[in-house]
């Protein structure tokens, strides 16, 4: 039977050397006490050292919060994670060559948790294949520190996929709603159940401890065995942490609206201003057809849900999140992974399952940086470690993959009206570059699998093609030697005149797309 206990002594069964686990998506579903108490004892006694931290998705907020109170040197030996920038103080240490850092596909660490837990060799698939996670590239490794390989290529029947290695869990951390009296855990005022379930499997099959924080402790027969998703047998330790330090994420009554368990109108959404990002949002979603299913990234594309949702076009299609929700209108950040008014909420790894078979009819990503080849690079700009999260599964499976970003970047400024852009002062970092650095989206793979790729930024829409990027639209009022050919480090193929992008998207009034 689970032992109830405080937080303190919770963090007690952790030891030195362990590889521990922790689930969360930014903010939301963090077991925010247990790992401060964690730091605390790190910081009081020095111990545990030397540990292995695998996450899926980021925990965060790019400050001080979640898993940036674990950035401590000697806690940490080994990093495996999906997704980097919300922990920067994590993400510090691996620039600095203190840790081992590894950047792994986010969908597929969530999947690695069900193999873990079923005792297989580890997850066999093509993503990342032509990537920086392929080992003819980096393996997945972003520092020098990192020397054990933990993909391999492999060949099956002539096709060459990726093995991603299996290996223990020895701890990790979950957060639920309640616990019965037996340990049962139940998720219902979580706004995502991601992958508390197959993580405390992993862990228990690894003869591993299982610790979870939770608000409150109902009577035996209390929870509904439906919204049960880590049953007692999983769990070693459970501590109760009342509200609102248990979710300070949200308040009690927004708690219940990121849940699902309130829908609110779709009319309390405010419109966007008519700014760079509302400008991409706008053009990006004229791509969208009735009975399209969607996936948003992170950034930019938030955006589109907005203007859909201004647009009256939210009902003809269906948005995804990674970290779960299908249907609804998604969050944006610090609450990005949620979405209000959804239809369903899945387990991570089964979205990513939906994702990597080809069920997205559109993806729309951010875009950091580009290159002539149509590369894609969001997950390492120099020294500064962002991750590619859920990124690499959506654009290498996705029908048609969009990319959605300013075309310059750290000062620029436009204004919008009249149907015309104009750009008032220009950005002091380009994006369309030769060649990236860092390969997060293949051009190549994208050639050879014939997928369709736009590239969309507020003054101009490049085209993907088996030759390379094309340039296809330009925004009426910016000229295209100064403004868009000038402020790029390769000259793109195009036509004798590109076209002019559509004037309602630089207008103040709605564009009209629900109109046939």
């Amino acid at each position: 039977m689970p032992e109830f206990m405080t937080a303190q002594e919770a963090v007690k069964l952790i030891q030195d050397n362990d590889t521990l686990c922790t689930e969360g998506f930014m903010l939301n579903a963090v077991p925010h006490t247990l790992i401060n108490y964690l730091e605390e004892r790190f910081l009081a006694t020095g111990h545990p050292r030397g540990l292995t931290l695998v996450h899926s998705a980021g925990q965060g907020d790019a400050k001080d919060a979640a898993l940036n109170h674990l950035g401590h040197e000697g806690l940490l030996k080994r990093v495996i994670a999906g997704h980097w920038n919300l922990q920067r103080k994590i993400a510090k240490l691996a620039i600095e060559e203190k840790i081992e850092a590894y950047n792994l596909p986010q969908g597929v660490i969530c999947q690695l948790y069900r193999d873990i837990a079923a005792g297989k060799i580890g997850v066999i698939t093509h993503v990342g294949l032509k990537t920086f996670i392929d080992p003819r590239q980096d393996g997945g490794k972003i520092n020098a520190s990192a020397k054990e390989d933990l993909v391999q290529l492999i060949n099956i029947n002539g096709k060459e996929l990726l093995l991603y290695k299996a290996f223990p869990l020895n701890c990790c951390l979950l957060r639920g709603s309640y616990a019965d009296e037996k340990g049962n855990i139940s998720m219902e005022r979580e706004a995502l159940p991601l992958g508390v379930t197959p993580i405390a499997q992993a862990v228990r099959n690894s003869g591993g401890k299982v610790i979870v924080q939770v608000s409150k402790v109902l009577a035996n027969g209390t929870l509904d065995p439906k919204l049960v998703k880590i049953p007692h047998i999983y769990v070693d330790a459970v501590v109760v942490v009342p509200m609102p330090e248990h979710a300070w994420e949200a308040g009690p009554d927004m708690l219940d609206v990121y849940a699902n368990n309130l829908r609110v109108p779709l009319s309390s959404i405010a419109p966007l201003p008519l700014d760079e990002r509302k400008i991409i949002a706008r053009r990006a979603a004229m791509e969208l057809r009735p009975g399209s299913v969607v996936s948003l990234g992170v950034g930019v594309p938030e955006s589109i849900a907005n203007v859909a949702n201004e647009e009256g076009i939210g009902d003809y299609m269906t948005l995804t999140v990674e970290a779960g929700p299908v249907g609804g209108v998604p969050c944006g950040f610090p609450l990005f992974g949620v979405s209000i008014n959804a239809d369903c909420i899945l387990e991570q790894a089964a979205q990513f399952d939906f994702y990597d078979g080809g069920g997205l009819d559109l993806a729309f990503l951010g875009l950091a940086e580009t290159d002539a080849q149509g590369n894609v690079n969001v997950s390492k700009m120099g020294d500064f470690v962002t991750g590619a999260g859920g990124f690499i599964n959506q654009t290498q499976n996705a029908k048609k993959v969009i990319f959605c970003g300013s075309f310059t970047a750290k000062g620029l400024r436009v204004a919008a009206g009249d149907g015309k852009l104009r750009i008032l002062s220009e950005g002091q970092v380009r994006k369309f570059y030769q060649k990236v650095g860092h390969i997060t989206y293949s051009g190549e793979y994208a050639a050879e699998t014939g997928q369709a790729a736009l590239f969309i930024t507020e003054r101009a829409v490049f085209e993907l093609r088996r030759d390379g990027m094309h340039l296809m639209e330009i925004a009426p009022g910016v000229d295209l030697e100064k403004d868009v050919l000038a402020q790029m480090s390769f000259r793109p193929l195009m036509g004798k005149k590109p076209a002019l992008m559509d004037t309602r998207i630089f207008s103040n009034n709605i564009m009209g797309l629900s109109k046939p």
